[in-house]
């Protein structure tokens, strides 16, 4: 009896096994995607440029690599509602390297790189892995596959980095393309044209670690026909418990959890203030005697001296920009002269970054110092950002500013006047590269930030300040 229930055991545990390596050299039959791989998947049936931007951990390469697989096998899985190829296909698969295009795409496709036991534990089952290429100097990197295709013939895939620069992107026609990480727009623009002819499809997955940058800005502010955008954030993905994303969570630096937790773009490179200008403009109106008001002065010469002006609707915590002045190559009393002719010049404060105590090398007056002897209402003090609770002093930093105004912008609670030419002509202008915000024409943007983290300092015509601050609203002037 022992003997026979042992022997039952054993063929158990054979058929357990033998079910367990089914599954993992077979990974296609048993793919059954979520809800936004589906979506992904389906977009292919219209879309010939496809994004899925997506946060980290939730399985992007995954579904890039499973779409790649059931192109090349022909094994459309009776769900399947995206494009379909009759025949056998010619597709590039790409990565910024060739290291990480072995270690995320190859693997994802046919195993760990590493290890030719795992060959098949990829998306591609392993009878149906052909004749493979090795890329010279690379170790155990693929240059292409063959992989087989239900018709009979012969798929090809090939591995390719952006690093070999666009010139290796030239020439060949390409019914497939799958990016997984994001590509310079040059290689972008070369799949597109490799895969023309052929009518073919270009998709894309990553987490927009650049920000927004021209790829991303194509699929998120400027979408044509034929091109679909496919957004999943951590919540998308069931795999994560919790207790898994509030660890990640907290391991991350809090400028990056958005951009890693919901795939939205990182303040990175690319425009400063991602949205759409529609959105901010408004029609000028009288503005309310009771709205407090504020101006922010950003000092110049060489490059433009400028000053913009805005209005506070306390009750709805938004902010308007009413009004600007910039010019270059004059001095203080002339930029005075424009500011005093401002409606409410003798009570809008005007606040002023630390640089205005800089002393004139002819003079030796500071410039505040000089545009205060010319009726100029500037605040007592210099530019800080709002203090952090418990804290005393809020310093300068510029990403403060920037993240309240882009939090504003995309609350609603920012509009500019469409008078403000010269506000909209920087503000579409206004950008980073490698994370840094590029100093040519910001000075209007620089002085809205220093007016709008300067808004607990803004007063009506019945507020009143001596030398150390505001007393108080609606305090009768003496």
């Amino acid at each position: 009896m022992w003997i026979t229930m042992s022997t039952e055991n054993q063929r158990i545990e054979e058929i357990i096994s033998t079910l367990k390596t089914r599954q993992q050299t077979n990974r296609l039959n048993y793919y059954e995607p979520y809800q936004f791989q589906q979506r992904f998947h389906q977009s292919g049936s219209e879309a010939n440029q496809r994004l899925l931007m997506a946060a980290n951990r939730v399985g992007k390469s995954y579904v890039g690599a499973m779409e790649m697989a059931i192109h090349l096998t022909g094994e459309y899985p009776k769900w399947w509602k995206g494009k379909k190829f009759k025949e056998p296909i010619k597709a590039w698969v790409c990565g910024a390297s060739n290291e990480t295009t072995r270690d995320i795409c190859q693997k994802e496709l046919f195993g760990q790189p590493d290890n030719p036991r795992d060959k098949g534990k990829g998306s591609i089952p392993k009878h149906l892995i052909g004749e493979t290429t090795r890329k010279p100097g690379v170790p155990n990197a693929h240059s292409s596959v063959l992989v087989k295709h239900r018709t009979g013939g012969w798929s090809r895939v090939a591995f390719k980095a952006y690093e070999m620069g666009a010139e290796k992107f030239m020439g060949e026609s390409i019914d497939l393309v799958w990016l997984d990480e994001e590509p310079p727009q040059d290689i972008y623009s070369q799949c597109i044209t490799r895969t023309l002819d052929r009518r073919g499809q270009v998709y894309m997955t990553f987490t927009p670690e650049s920000g927004m940058t021209e790829v991303v800005q194509n699929f998120t502010t400027n979408l044509k026909p034929k091109q679909s955008l496919i957004t999943a954030g951590w919540e998308d993905a069931e795999h994560l418990t919790p207790d898994m994303k509030e660890q990640i969570l907290q391991a991350l630096p809090p400028h990056e959890r958005d951009m890693r937790s919901k795939g939205i773009p990182m303040i990175g490179s690319g425009l400063v203030f991602p949205i759409d200008e529609d959105s901010l403009t408004c029609e000028p109106f009288t503005i309310p005697s009771h709205y407090p008001r504020i101006a922010g002065l950003d000092f110049g010469y060489d490059h433009p001296t400028a000053v913009v002006w805005v209005a506070w609707d306390r009750d709805e915590d938004i902010v308007y920009i009413y009004d600007t002045y910039k010019m270059s190559k004059q001095t203080p009393d002339y930029h005075a002269g424009h500011i005093n002719d401002r409606e409410g010049s003798h009570y809008i404060p005007i606040a002023f970054p630390h640089d205005g105590y800089q002393h004139d090398k002819g003079s030796g007056i500071t410039l505040a110092e000089q545009y205060r002897a010319a009726h100029v209402n500037m605040l007592p003090f210099h530019f800080e950002n709002p203090p952090a609770l418990g804290e005393k002093k809020g310093g300068n930093s510029v990403e403060a500013g920037i993240m309240d105004m882009l939090s504003r912008m995309e609350q609603g609670r920012f509009k500019v006047f469409n008078t403000c030419y010269d506000w909209f002509e920087e503000y579409r202008l206004y950008h980073r590269k490698d994370g840094k915000i590029v100093k040519i024409k910001d000075d209007i943007m620089s002085a809205t930030r220093y007016a709008v983290m300067s808004l607990r300092h803004s007063t009506t015509e019945t507020s009143k300040w001596n030398s150390k601050g505001r007393l108080g609203p609606d305090v009768a002037i003496v």
